[in-house]
């Protein structure tokens, strides 16, 4: 509990600063929360839903969730990657957050080791806690990109799985295809030179959020043993509802084994399966997706006015998040930005001292009314030195 997540404890705080100065006078870029409404095609499921009255519809199914739903989200990946995926190779879960701790009560021995890429949402520390593993942190280089150098210094005969977090949390970056796939040679490599089985989870929940005509492969294009873990909180802003999905490489080595032991984690953690109603409920919103275009807005309006006044951030290419640098201490920063109300994430908390993170799914006049402050904080540390 002493090593809590900063994101949290930045929204608790944006809590009490607005019940003392009120919620237009707070400007709280402090949590990951998506600010628009799911597109039209949920509603229209929702209400269509409503009024079927479908028999069992909210009944216990198999742990791996409803088969109508896993075939249609394996048609929908079969289509977009090079893999051809059936029911079998999908499951439902409460969430990417149920998912990967799902994959990870599978796959882990004691004292395993689980790689992670700095920086990273600091939550993967307690879901690999979690299940007895351990934690291991791969520096970054340019543009946040993981370091390969550092990789494969750290990779041993204790390691069980990387986590792969693209578009990233905190930094908006995505990893190139190129990059992706020198981390998946060097995977094969040392699993080969090991002796050992590695396998790559690929955490997606900001897929679909990404700009500029940006994209990436799905890991099990390019990697055997890879895994995908998603969920519908961003891209159909549904965050509340706790839907996602595990989707696994077809041809996975003793895929049927690691199959049998998603089921029974997923059920002997306490989750049995995802949410019923939700399950139906995405089955025919799968095509759709938020209005991606007000969040490109969000981020060219804060990106490009926080360059002009001086800060330093490398332009996002997904998700809602900016990672500018400090001009000091990251923390110390962010108690400067809260002197003008302005709520942020220091970057500590992502592993990655001496930047913040900025979340801008807010409402415009939000990013609007804090420019101001983010000027007035920068202009203040800068007339300090």
């Amino acid at each position: 509990m002493g090593e809590s997540s900063w994101i949290r404890k930045m929204f608790e705080e944006g809590i009490e600063l607005k019940q003392r100065y009120g919620v237009t006078n707070v400007y709280d870029f402090s949590l990951g929360n998506p600010v628009l409404e799911p597109p039209k095609k949920f509603f229209d499921s929702l209400k269509s839903l409503t009024n079927e009255n479908t028999a069992g519809i909210h009944s216990y199914m198999q742990n791996a969730g409803f088969l109508s739903t896993r075939k249609k989200i394996a048609s929908k990946i079969t289509n977009e990657s090079s893999s051809q995926l059936d029911e079998n190779d999908v499951m439902m879960t409460c969430g990417a957050a149920g998912a990967l701790n799902v994959i990870l009560h599978s796959i882990i021995d004691p004292n395993d080791e689980v790689v992670v890429f700095k920086p990273f949402f600091p939550e993967y520390k307690f879901y690999i806690d979690n299940h007895g593993g351990h934690p291991v942190f791969c520096d970054f280089s340019t543009n946040f990109y993981p370091s390969l150098v550092s990789l494969r210094k750290i990779i041993n005969k204790k390691t069980k799985a990387l986590i792969i977090n693209s578009p990233n949390n905190p930094t908006g970056v995505t990893y190139p295809p190129t990059l992706l796939k020198e981390i998946s040679e060097l995977v094969a490599e040392k699993e080969a030179q090991l002796g050992i089985e590695i396998y790559i989870i690929s955490d997606e929940p900001y897929r679909y959020l990404e700009y500029d005509g940006v994209e990436q492969p799905f890991i099990f294009d390019i990697y055997k043993r890879g895994i995908v873990v998603s969920s519908f909180s961003k891209d159909l802003s549904l965050a509340g509802e706790r839907v996602g999905f595990i989707a696994t490489n077809p041809k996975i080595p003793n895929k049927r084994k690691l199959i049998d032991a998603l089921n029974f984690s997923n059920r002997t953690l306490g989750f049995v399966n995802a949410p019923a109603l939700g399950q139906r409920l995405i089955e025919n919103s799968l095509d759709s997706l938020v209005d991606l275009e007000k969040y490109k807005k969000k981020r060219d309006l804060l990106f490009s006015n926080l360059v002009k006044f001086g800060y330093e951030i490398i332009k996002p290419s997904g998700a809602f998040y900016l990672f500018p640098k400090s001009p000091i201490d990251d923390i110390e920063f962010t108690k400067i930005l809260k002197t003008e109300k302005i709520l942020v994430v220091p970057g500590s908390g992502f592993g990655a001292p001496g930047y913040f993170r900025i979340s801008y799914s807010v409402q415009d006049e939000v990013i609007e009314n804090a420019l101001s402050g983010f000027k007035k904080a920068l202009n203040f540390v800068k007339s300090s030195r």
